[in-house]
């Protein structure tokens, strides 16, 4: 058992990993699963008017690891190291894990397996498409973040909504399924869940 982690932790933890597991199945290996989740997809992706092209344009960077780093640094300047390493740590082990599962699963991205009705308003990103690493990175870096800091269910609920944001970007900017990113913020949540707290009890 990781030093500092609870058993109960270790069983959420696992829950939520089985859960992005699940619904990457539902969405890629039922019959009904992929067309569920193209139709989920065309719905966001269609385009809902300026504004929202350019919130979701703004916001979806923050998920990458780059912004992470940045982060990390912020806290870091404020006196707060603790909670950057913790963090920043977090994300990149939870960068390097999805980098792998893409691997193994391989899911074409929804502008490759259907370019025709895919509106990409992005570059093309590296690697495949499930798990979405964005929201992952993201969900991770805040609650760990969250927990280290101490912060209150106000901030705690703003950085909740700030993961959602950056999900929800990835589909609206064609580089992503909805099962991607409902998997990648289970995946973020599984590893903060078990990430060891570094900070004094």
């Amino acid at each position: 058992m990781m030093p500092g982690v609870k058993l109960r932790t270790i069983v959420w933890a696992g829950g939520l990993a089985a859960g992005a597991a699940v619904v990457g199945h539902a969405a890629m290996r039922t019959d009904e699963g992929p067309a569920v989740d193209r139709e989920l997809f065309e719905a966001l992706n269609r385009g809902h008017g300026e504004i929202p092209d350019r919130v979701f344009m703004g916001v979806t960077e923050l998920g990458s690891l780059y912004a992470a780093g940045s982060a990390a640094g912020a806290l870091a300047v404020l006196g707060k190291r603790r909670a950057a390493l913790s963090a920043i740590a977090a994300a990149g082990a939870t960068w390097a894990l999805g980098q792998g599962v893409k691997k193994l699963v391989d899911r074409p991205r929804p502008y490759e397996a259907g370019a025709e009705t895919t509106r990409r308003m992005i570059a093309p990103p590296h690697g495949t498409s499930w798990p979405s690493s964005h929201p992952a990175v993201l969900t991770t870096f805040t609650r760990v973040a969250a927990r280290e800091l101490a912060l209150g269910a106000g901030a705690r609920a703003a950085l909740s909504a700030l993961d959602l944001s950056v999900a929800a970007s990835r589909v609206y900017l064609g580089v992503h399924y909805p099962s991607d990113v409902a998997s990648g913020l289970l995946m973020g949540r599984a590893v903060a869940r078990i990430w060891p707290r570094w900070g004094r009890p």
